[in-house]
């Protein structure tokens, strides 16, 4: 590989037998290691989970944090965090009771300097004397003498490698292995003392990395990889390992699902390598609120917990944490029975290790040919369910993003337009919009056959036997049982197929991973829709279930497309919006603004929900504009990671902009600054005006 070489004072990377010695230089060291690395853990023996097939937690060492043990074979505990000012006793204690009272079984709270931290004392003394023994963490960046003196009073502390010995200046900096070396010597200087006091008084420890604050010198190092953000934790985990503490918890945050999932999945498999099981502590940070922070919380933590990953969850919405918590509750609570599932068969083994047609470690879709607008490199598209109603109309279409404008006679599409509807056995007799296709069931099908842009679903085996098929696109439902090597042989010579994938199974998305498997060891290319299926659900549950289940295969690559059926589930309007959220979540698919917003803590500096709401509503219709609100410093710039624009409040009623990573204008009003960051996106021409909608 270009920009790799063997070097007598090389980096060593452990692979279990495989032990790898590499220099890269300066401009190639963080890609070319990065992809190396993926490369190496796809081949390697341990995979990062017990099975892709065979729900099983994976077992990770207790950790006991204030009498609340958490990993091994305890559940999966659920957290979150205080949004009060840390030196206001009276509304942090009652807001940590609302917390508890909801079931939060760790109560987080931030502690910026000595006197917040000297004020856990207080809180905790409260909540004690209320009757509540929920244990107490401690949040720290930038700090480590409040870090010092918190781990004396509360069960726990919360430390970010990439700022706990580090100043953040967005430099790159050219490293020897001399000087790497020193850097790691200082950090062990400054970050030992904490470690020997957690030993002494029996703390517990998070290390928590975030993607958005990886320190200069592992972004120099490494890059900003999720590889990068697993040496950033290992780096402090090998100093307590030194100092023979283990009571710790490890956690891989950011707010791009893709890059969290992927941290979480190379932090076990290294961890596996070298013979660690530290616990993990799930989270999507700055998910965001409402529908689309539920949305992008699922589709990352849940992804992770299907897998059997996960021993403590936190869902980071923009809300007050009370209500994070039903949401984290709800995630949990699939996986009390989910190892008593049906079998799946296993993956095909070579040499004792899986064989896997993709690589967990990085994104890469999988490749498939293109049928009309579906597969290749069109984005995945929405199928929406309309075959429940005993009749079709315009104004059925107008829940799943077209209405009809009667003084125009034109289809007005909205963004979240979706790309075909499948009627089943209830004919569509209007003229439908130009961009939309409708699907029936083969047999009515064949009734309106000459009709523009409507297509046949097939049964499996009834494609074959089919007198009469379409010439441009089929649908044929398949499951697993369905995919025989014959019948993925057939069906891949034809040409104009795509695949419904669906799934009854309890673990149906380890199922339809391995649907997707039996066709790559076929080289089967055909473009694959994701069907899953829900009913008598709340809509909070549809949206979390879906997200999880779908989220997961599209975040390794896999679906050209996506069909949620939903009955008794919410409306046709909420179950199109949850697919369209998924994409976006997944970043598979852009089809409205992304907000990346902190969850607030004691650090915020402004009110960040009426503050998001207010973004909200003047820039909700940027199309693809990604909008970091940020209420503190501490989660600005670095936490905002890959934003467009930022909005950081960095002084009581002082707003602080950012055009990606570079402050822009300082100290504007509150008052002032959402009109200014209106200014700033229209200056730097990513503005438009909210259109009324497209015509068709």
């Amino acid at each position: 590989m270009r920009g790799l070489k063997r070097a007598k004072n090389a980096n060593r990377l452990n692979f279990g037998p495989i032990k790898l010695f590499v220099f890269v230089k300066s401009d190639a060291f963080p890609r070319g290691l990065f992809y190396l690395y993926t490369f190496l853990l796809t081949m390697s023996q341990l995979l990062y989970c017990n099975s892709l097939t065979e729900f099983k937690r994976w077992k990770t060492r207790i950790v006991d944090i204030g009498g609340v043990p958490l990993g091994g074979d305890h559940p999966i505990r659920v957290q979150s965090m205080t949004t009060t000012d840390t030196l206001d006793t009276k509304a942090t204690v009652a807001q940590s009771i609302r917390m508890i009272e909801a079931g939060c079984e760790y109560v987080r709270i931030t502690a910026p300097s000595l006197k917040e931290a000297q004020n856990l004392e207080a809180i905790k003394k409260e909540l004690r004397a209320a009757g509540f023994q929920t244990p107490v963490v401690a949040d720290i960046h930038f700090t480590p003498n409040a870090a010092e003196l918190a781990a004396r009073l509360v069960e726990k502390v919360r430390v970010n490698p990439g700022n706990y010995a580090d100043k953040k200046k967005f430099e790159h900096i050219e490293y020897t292995d001399a000087t790497y070396t020193a850097e790691l010597e200082r950090i062990r200087e400054r970050f030992r003392p904490l470690v020997k006091i957690c030993k002494e008084y029996g703390t517990a420890m998070r290390i928590g990395t975030n993607h958005g604050s990886l320190s200069d010198r592992i972004l120099s190092r490494y890059g900003d990889t999720p590889l990068g953000m697993v040496e950033s934790a290992m780096e402090f985990l090998r100093i307590c390992e030194e100092e023979n503490y283990h009571n710790i918890v490890l956690s891989m945050k950011a707010s791009n699902a893709q890059v969290m999932v992927q941290a979480y999945r190379m932090l076990v498999q290294h961890m596996q390598e070298v013979g660690m099981n530290y616990p993990l502590h799930l989270g999507v940070t700055e998910a965001g609120d409402g529908e689309d922070g539920r949305i992008k919380s699922a589709a990352g933590i849940g992804t992770l917990l299907e897998d059997g990953l996960g021993d403590t969850v936190r869902v980071s919405l923009t809300e007050d944490p009370e209500f994070e918590i039903p949401v984290a509750k709800a995630l949990i609570s699939r996986y009390a029975t989910r190892a008593a599932h049906a079998p799946i068969p296993p993956l095909p083994m070579r040499d004792g290790n899986p064989i896997l047609a993709y690589s967990p470690y990085d994104y890469a879709r999988r490749k498939s040919s293109e049928i009309t607008n579906i597969g290749a490199t069109h984005v995945p598209r929405i199928i929406a369910d309309l075959s429940e109603r005993a009749e079709i109309t315009p104004a059925s279409l107008f829940a799943v993003g077209y209405q009809y404008s009667v003084p125009l006679d034109k289809w007005n599409l909205t963004d979240q337009a979706c790309d075909y509807v499948y009627a089943g056995d209830t004919e569509v007799s209007f003229e439908i919009p130009g961009t939309l296709g409708i699907i029936y069931a083969s047999a009515t099908w064949e009734k309106f056959a000459t009709r523009e842009r409507t297509y046949p679903l097939f049964c499996d085996e009834e494609y074959f036997t089919a007198t009469k098929k379409s010439d441009r696109l089929n649908f044929v439902a398949v499951v697993l049982a369905s995919l025989t090597t014959d019948f993925i042989q057939r069906i891949s010579r034809e040409k104009n197929v795509v695949l419904v994938l669906d799934t009854f199974h309890e673990h149906g998305m380890a199922e339809q991973r391995r649907a997707f498997q039996l066709l790559a060891e076929e080289n089967c290319t055909l473009p694959v829709i994701i069907k899953r299926n829900y009913q008598h659900l709340s809509e909070s549950d549809f949206q979390l279930h879906a997200s999880t289940d779908t989220a997961a295969l599209l975040l390794d690559g896999m679906g050209d497309g996506l069909w949620l059926k939903a009955h008794a589930c919410g409306s046709p309007q909420l179950i199109n919006s949850t697919g369209f959220g998924i994409l976006q979540a997944t970043r598979t698919r852009i089809s409205k603004t992304e907000y990346i917003s902190c969850p607030s803590c004691g650090r915020t500096l402004f009110d960040l929900q009426d503050t998001t709401n207010k973004i909200r509503q003047r820039t909700s219709h940027l199309k693809g504009v990604k909008i970091g609100i940020m209420g503190c410093i501490v989660n600005g710039p670095g936490e905002m990671a890959d934003a467009d624009y930022g909005y950081v409040g960095t002084g009581v009623g002082k707003i602080t902009l950012y055009k990606g990573r570079e402050v822009v204008q300082r100290n504007v009003e509150e008052e002032n600054a959402v009109e200014a960051l209106v200014e700033l996106i229209r200056t730097h021409g990513d503005w438009v005006e909210a259109p009324e909608m497209s015509h068709q």
